[in-house]
């Protein structure tokens, strides 16, 4: 079994590299005329490079050992010369390819959250936030070594280190076969070591995914953390983490500098080589002193391209492992990719049937059962049972966050899953009981569904809902900025936004989950006309655990263990005498109980707790 999967890790690998090599191809060729350019002008200042050991071999065996002094000035400017040709090329090329490589990790991290937002809801259910924003963020980082300088770097010093080893031979080609058998050996050593690397690295992007996004958690629940003081917990499971990528870079530090102190122990040893050959060569007269400078020259520009290969190959390294996980993002099939093969939408009644819908978020694990009904459009459908009982789940069916394990959901007669998503989201206005407000100012999350809605549209909607009794009282009115999630706003003044923001969308079909659950009594009934107002002419669905919200609704749904056990008007359901008179009855008592003893503390059990 342990083989299997050893195998199977082994085939993945192999996938995940040819994946990442195909999308590190495209990355090249697209920029493709930027990095020759690049690598022109890393030739150019390779070039350069050559120059110094050869004005330096003429200078010890022509100038200083011949006397011709009158060539020292030549000479120098010589070098001079080459010296500032190499530095510019360096210049340009950093501004070239660097700029270069920024502008990929850029269009890189675009083209990722663009994938990210049309991915299915699902995948958000299952990932956390930090993960995600991971995903975006840092995984485009390695780019700036692959499409940057990293790349061109190692081929020009290739080459260079090439043309540099024809030289050594040309000098000592006994000395150059035996330093030459070494590099292999250390090359060896070094494609090993890239090998070993790569899975740290990229187990280092999950690790880190993982631990941003607990953080993001942390955060976001400080509130909730400080009233339970579970500082220290928090304080330890980030602590784990930490010390698990703190091991990880550990690991690759230590691989890392084994190569970097392999790198320079082989050097010494080759300086030690050559300077007992070289030396006895100037004895036996088979080298000059100048020849032998030269090649202590050109072994240098052998090293160099080695030790950059160690460092830049880590880092490249580093790169294809981002691309894998990249990758893995890209091709997941997003809601768009599903509405290739769809109609689109222009106009739509409203109509809206469940034809024996079966759902289940996990196998085996039912959450609704056959679940049946018609909302015509212009009516209101109330959704009323215990927690747990299939109402959010069924809400989600209908805003097609979700897919039917088996039925169907029809809209205007038509299966919901043949016509385009965005074209019918487009037509949906929702009412969270979580309302999420965006760090801006009140009159952009109100516009957020029109951006451009006029300021007549605003102040129309803005009193609809009741929000101009609260933000006009500010300094900056409706320009006032809400915080992250709407912090600075109470949590029935963040209702409010949500409700204005659903009429400004003036949607065909409207969600109201817990629309009014943040509001005290006073404000719920100025709320209610304005919902009674947003209501007419559009399908509605409501959720609410306030019977007293509901009770004009079309047709009320009483839900328990994903199955329909009620249906009918308020009236009717009352007549019936069964699972819903008995929470409108529990309701109505904790409702009396509290206005005849108000300062009682009286807690109900919740709605649609099962106990009689």
């Amino acid at each position: 079994m342990t083989e299997d999967k050893a195998k199977d890790a082994k085939k993945k690998n192999k996938r995940s590299f040819r994946s990442s090599w195909g999308e590190a191809r495209k990355l090249l060729y697209a920029r493709r005329k930027r990095l020759m350019i690049g690598l022109g002008l890393i030739l150019v200042g390779r070039a350069a490079s050559f120059v110094m050991p050869l004005t330096l071999r003429y200078l010890a065996d022509e100038v200083i050992g011949n006397g011709r002094h009158e060539h020292l000035l030549w000479l120098a400017l010589a070098a001079a010369g080459a010296t500032i040709i190499q530095s510019g090329a360096t210049f340009s090329l950093s501004q070239l390819l660097g700029v270069a490589a920024q502008k990929s990790i850029n269009e890189m991290r675009i083209t990722v959250q663009a994938h990210v937002s049309r991915l299915p809801v699902s995948y958000f259910d299952s990932t956390k936030s930090g993960v995600v924003i991971s995903r975006v963020m840092n995984d485009a980082d390695g780019l700036r070594n692959l499409v940057g300088t990293g790349l061109v770097q190692v081929i020009g010093g290739i080459l260079t280190a090439f043309v540099a080893m024809i030289a050594l031979f040309w000098l000592n080609w006994q000395l150059t076969c035996v330093m030459l058998g070494v590099l292999i050996v250390f090359g060896g050593g070094l494609a090993y070591t890239f090998k070993r690397l790569r899975p740290l690295f990229r187990d280092r992007g999950k690790i880190i995914a993982d631990v941003t996004g607990r953080l993001g958690e942390t955060i976001g629940g400080v509130r909730l953390i400080k009233a339970y003081t579970a500082e220290k917990r928090e304080d330890l499971v980030f602590a784990k983490g930490a010390h698990r990528i703190f091991r990880n870079v550990a690991k690759s530090i230590t691989a890392v500098s084994a190569v970097t102190a392999s790198t320079t122990l082989l050097f010494g040893l080759i300086g030690v080589l050559v300077m007992i050959v070289g030396t006895r060569a100037i004895i036996a007269e088979t080298m000059t002193p100048g020849d032998c400078l030269m090649y202590v020259f050109m072994i240098g520009l052998v090293a160099t391209p080695m030790i950059q290969l160690s460092n830049i190959g880590t880092q490249i390294t580093d790169a294809f492992a981002g691309l894998d996980r990249i990758r893995e993002i890209l091709d997941m099939p997003t809601e768009i990719d599903a509405d290739e093969d769809r109609e689109a939408l222009t106009t739509i009644r409203g109509d809206l049937d469940f034809e024996n819908v079966h759902f289940e978020y996990e196998e085996d694990a039912p959450v609704l059962k056959g679940v049946s009904l018609r909302a015509q459009a212009g009516t209101t459908t109330a959704l009323v049972g215990s927690s747990g009982s299939g109402k959010s789940t069924l809400i989600s069916l209908a805003m097609a966050f979700n897919r039917p394990t088996e039925g169907r959901v029809l809209l205007d007669g038509r299966p919901l899953n043949e016509v385009k998503l965005a074209d019918y989201r487009s037509h949906l206005g929702v009412v969270m009981q979580e309302n999420f407000l965006f760090d801006g100012t009140i009159a952009e999350n109100i516009r957020f569904a029109r951006p451009r809605a006029s300021e007549q549209e605003l102040d129309r909607v803005a009193r609809i809902a009741h929000v101009d009794e609260f933000a006009l009282s500010f300094e900056d009115g409706y320009e006032t900025v809400v915080g992250e999630r709407g912090v600075k706003l109470s949590g029935g003044q963040r209702q409010r936004i949500g409700i204005a923001r659903a009429i400004m969308a003036d949607p065909r079909i409207l969600i109201l989950d817990e629309a009014t659950s943040s509001l005290d009594s006073e404000s719920e009934a100025f709320i209610q006309d304005g919902l009674e107002a947003l209501r007419k002419g559009r399908t509605t669905f409501v959720i609410a655990h306030r019977l007293s919200t509901i009770q004009s609704a079309d047709q009320i749904l009483v839900l328990e263990d994903g199955e329909i056990v009620e249906r009918g008007t308020h009236d009717d359901l009352l007549a019936m005498d069964g699972r819903y008179r008995q929470l409108y009855d529990k309701q109505y008592r904790f409702e009396l109980n509290r206005f005849i003893n108000p300062g009682e503390d009286f807690t109900p059990e919740p709605a649609g707790s099962g106990k009689a």
